[in-house]
Parts: C-alpha cells; structure tokens; sequence
C-alpha cells in the first residue's frame, strides 16, 4: 500500500483514471480539490472547516456546506450557539456544552469497563479526547485569557495521535471537570467589555478578543464531542 506524508507534495497533482477506492486522508489539505465524474459511493467526508462563515463544499453543483451545518444543529442541541456574542449567550452556550459532555460521560459510565481508552480507527480515545479539552482549555482559555503559562500535565496537544499512556480515566475526569470549571465561573461574571478585550492568539499573530478565544473553546468542544460519540457509537455496534 502507497503511503504518503508530510514530505510529498502532491499540490496540484493529476489523478486521470487512478484507483484510489478505500484511500483513506487524515488531516491533509483537500482545499480547492477539483472532482470530476469521479465515484463516491460510500466515501466518509470530515471537513470542519466547511460550515464555518466562508466554508464552501459543492457536490453535483450544489452547496451543501449550508445544508451540513443546518444538520449538526439539528442534531446536536446548543452546537447553534457556539458563536453568541454577549454574556447570556455565551452562559447559555457553555451550560449546552457541559450538559452535552455530561451526557457523553454517563453513557461511557454504562459500558464496558475500559471503553474509555478504546482507540477507533487510529483516533483519540474518549479518554484521550477529554485530555485533549483540557490541553484547548489551557491554550485559549488559560494562557491567552488569563495569561496563564501552566499546562495540565495530563492535557493532549493536537497533533498528539495514538498516545500510549493511558493515566488513570478518573484522574481525567477530574481535570476535565476541573478546566470546564474555569471556563463556566469565568463566563458567569464576564461583562461585554471583557469580551471585547484584545487577546494574543497562542498560535501565530492573528488579533484575538475574550469572545473570540471562548468561540474557539466551543468550536473544539462540540466538534470533538461529534467526533468522540461518532467512536462511541462504532464500538456500541461492534
């Protein structure tokens, strides 16, 4: 099996003809990709990006990114409120996340012993998930908003895959109840000039706002929580 990585440029490559059923793309860029008479039968698409303001996906000639992100609403109670501007609807926002993940939670508490560490497809672990909501926490929350340099040593940076360490899932639960703390009292007295305060990105030079790191916050949670229950539900069937 052909595999491809990092070091291969394949920008603006040409596939006439090529069998590339079952080829499975993990966290490479598809932007701009051209499709042409090409069959799709069965492929499993995950873009984020697409339903975010100026996400574009076209399919047959129609744009679906609005139909996509009117479904995850739909199907995901409070995701809508992810973007809320002023501080009753962050408070409204976070309070949906945590009665989300609540959920999540309980039902890992109803599964088999070890669920919590199972790994689907080379993905995070539920475990593994929620650390990584802690390591988000510190980022945006921790460190650009509060100006804070500690890291949970139990948090998982993105780009951290198939970590072999599996600490012990109620010290996890703990650090992640711990860190939607934070965000929860913080939220619960913020004021709109809070919000608007300027922030530094912990990632590059792009101007933040309190608002705008909190509306990262969310995006992680509820697109992470749709990741980790999409897992849940493979190992329910298995």
């Amino acid at each position: 099996m052909a595999k491809f990585g990092e070091s291969d440029d394949l920008a603006g490559a040409e596939f006439v003809g090529a069998n590339l059923r079952g080829a499975r793309f993990v966290e490479s860029d598809l932007s701009g990709v051209v499709m042409r008479g090409i069959d799709l039968q069965g492929a499993d698409i995950d873009a984020p990006w697409i339903v975010e303001p100026g996400g574009s996906l076209k399919v047959n000639g129609v744009e679906v990114s609005g139909y996509v992100e009117d479904e995850l609403n739909r199907r995901f109670p409070g995701r809508a409120e992810r973007r809320a501007k002023d501080p009753d609807g962050l408070r409204a926002a976070w309070a949906a996340v945590e009665r989300t993940w609540a959920t999540a939670i309980d039902r890992v508490a109803t599964m088999p012993s070890g669920t919590a560490d199972v790994s689907v497809g080379g993905e995070w672990s539920f475990a593994q998930t929620l650390r990584h909501l802690v390591h988000a926490i510190d980022l945006w929350f921790g460190r650009s908003v509060l100006e804070r340099e500690d890291f949970h040593p139990l948090g998982l940076r993105y780009g951290v895959a198939g970590s072999p360490d599996h600490p012990p899932y109620a010290e996890v639960l703990e650090a992640h109840a711990g860190r939607f703390g934070l965000v929860r009292d913080f939220i619960a007295t913020v004021t709109p000039a809070e919000l608007d305060t300027a922030r530094k990105n912990p990632h590059n030079a792009k101007p933040e706002t309190t608002r705008s790191c909190l509306h990262v916050i969310l995006e992680e949670a509820w697109e992470h929580y749709r990741f980790a229950t999409r897992d849940l539900d493979s190992i329910a069937a298995s």
